[in-house]
This record gives structure tokens, C-alpha cells and sequence, in this order.
């Protein structure tokens, strides 16, 4: 299916590219995230009209972003969670909770954009994980994770 990217999706295209994607991807995925629309001569004609709106939205996101990424990057987000003698945890640390840190230090961050590459932390210690608030900012954050102190 041909579409219309209304704004910069990752390894596809940037705003206003035409591409080409499978169905299901576009119907279930792009097109009701309103990061595309189909590409037939309506939609053309209505983006080309549209395109300072679309472009100008698209230089908020990123500035948002930016501001972010300049917040985040290098910081130290500590994460609290029962853990064994051992050091491995009860449970595990999860994107839910690595943005919940990151909301405490006021920037909002939805739990999809949390990198983890080898999946949830497990055990007590450091790592360096990646925060990608947009396709152009990504932040590079330490997590803390620590055993939880009982009462």
C-alpha cells in the first residue's frame, strides 16, 4: 500500500515522503497513529496544503524531545526493588518503571521508548540504557537499580 508519511518514521522515510509498506502495517499501525495517510490524489493535494502545519508540528515534537534528551542525558536514575542476598532481584526492573524514574526528574517518557536491549534488568547494579524520546534525540541514562531497604 502506497501512503503518505505525515511524520518522520524511523528506518521509512520523513515527513512527506510517499512509500510503500505492507497492509496490515499501514491500516493497523500507521494510519490510526495518524503518522500516515494513503497516498491517492485527495490526500496528496490535502497534505500538500497542510505541509507548513505538518512541518511546523513536526519542529515542536523534536524541540520537545531535544529539551529532553537534554535533561536525561548522563543522568542516574536509581529504580528501588526487593532483592535477594545475591543481588538479584525479586521480580524485575521494567520500561514501567525506568519511565516512572525518568517522570520524577520531569520529563515525560512513554514506557515504548525505553531501550532494553537484553529485556528487563534482573539483578542489583549499573547500566547504561537508551531513552529515545523522538528518532533524532536519544538519551543515553544510567539506571541505578538498588535493593530495597525494609522497614
Amino acid at each position: 500500500m502506497q501512503i503518505i508519511l505525515l511524520e518522520k518514521v524511523g528506518t521509512l522515510g520523513a515527513l512527506g515522503d510517499v512509500v510503500n509498506v505492507k497492509n496490515g502495517y499501514a491500516r493497523n499501525y500507521l494510519i490510526p497513529q495518524g503518522k500516515a495517510k494513503r497516498a491517492n490524489k485527495e490526500n496528496l493535494a490535502e497534505f500538500e496544503a497542510r505541509r507548513a502545519e505538518f512541518e511546523a508540528r513536526q519542529a515542536e515534537i523534536l524541540r520537545v524531545a531535544a529539551e529532553g534528551k537534554a535533561k536525561l542525558d548522563g543522568q542516574t536514575l536509581t529504580v528501588a526493588q526487593k532483592a535477594g542476598v545475591d543481588g538479584r532481584l525479586f521480580g524485575s526492573v521494567t520500561t514501567a518503571d525506568i519511565a516512572d524514574a525518568a517522570k520524577a526528574l520531569g520529563v515525560e517518557v512513554a514506557k515504548s521508548a525505553v531501550r532494553l536491549p537484553d529485556g528487563p534488568l534482573k539483578a542489583v547494579g549499573e547500566y547504561d540504557i537508551e531513552i529515545a524520546l523522538h528518532h533524532d534525540a536519544v538519551a543515553t541514562v544510567k539506571v541505578a537499580v538498588v535493593p530495597l531497604e525494609d522497614k
